[in-house]
């Protein structure tokens, strides 16, 4: 595929997702994580979708600033940075195949685990959102995005609509800029991805602006549902890929 059409079908999937990702919080790494592990590899998607997540989760801090439940920030963050770089630093002892299946896998197995979590109707502490960081800040260092996971702790917390959207994202910041910087150290991002998610989230930080809009007007669970067909073809086009380039 020639460079110039790749960057223009990457900007208008990046302002797609944006959109839908500041609308329901999560799906906004997913949706681009299978043409990016097509043009890039599955350990360089990696920290691009990180770089891309940092922006797309800073957007909606500014939007969502003055609804923001600061401890809750605070408690999960403080578990998950140290969890990040763990997991980070797993990551790289990994090899190709098995980072594409663990993606891939991850990706299918999001979709039973988020019914179980939201049919169970938590209600959590705030002690235990520094045992969800520390859990999800790890898987976070391994795999690409949790979002879709982080989604019903926070709202089990009672957190609804800008104070969910404005925390959680909060929250997701301190992980993806310490996954950048233990990436950064060592030696798995250089300046062409890094480049690339820079573009890419200005994409996306684009569609997160137009976003707010719709947040309080478009029903939520039409677009789980559409997140869980988007969460299953992204995990099976990722695994189909790894079959065809062995």
């Amino acid at each position: 595929m020639e460079p110039i059409l790749a960057n223009v079908g990457l900007a208008i999937l990046g302002i797609a997702a944006g959109l839908l990702g500041g609308v329901i919080d999560f799906g906004t790494t997913i949706i681009l994580m299978p043409p990016l592990v097509y043009l890039y590899g599955s350990l360089p998607t990696i920290p691009i979708i990180a770089i891309v997540a940092t922006i797309a989760n800073l957007s909606r801090v500014l939007i969502w600033w003055q609804s923001i439940d600061w401890r809750v920030c605070g408690i999960y963050s403080i578990t998950a940075i140290p969890a990040v770089i763990l997991g980070a630093n797993t990551l790289v002892l990994l090899n190709q195949i098995l980072i594409e299946l663990i993606l891939g896998v991850f990706l299918l197995a999001l979709i039973p685990i988020r019914r179980w979590m939201r049919k169970q109707n938590m209600q959590i502490q705030y002690w235990q959102m520094g045992v969800v960081g520390a859990g999800i800040g790890y898987l976070t260092g391994i795999v690409a995005t949790t979002g879709a996971i982080n989604t019903p702790f926070f709202l089990a917390f009672g957190l609804t609509k800008g104070a969910y959207l404005g925390t959680e994202a909060a929250s997701s910041l301190s992980i993806f800029i310490t996954k950048g910087i233990v990436f950064h150290q060592l030696g798995v991002i250089n300046w062409t991805l890094i480049t690339q998610g820079l573009f890419l989230g200005g994409c996306v930080f684009i569609g997160s602006l137009l976003s707010k809009r719709v947040v309080l007007r478009m029903p939520e669970e039409r677009f789980i549902q559409l997140m869980e067909w988007v969460i299953a073809i992204s995990g099976i086009s990722i695994l189909t890929m790894s079959a065809l380039t062995r």
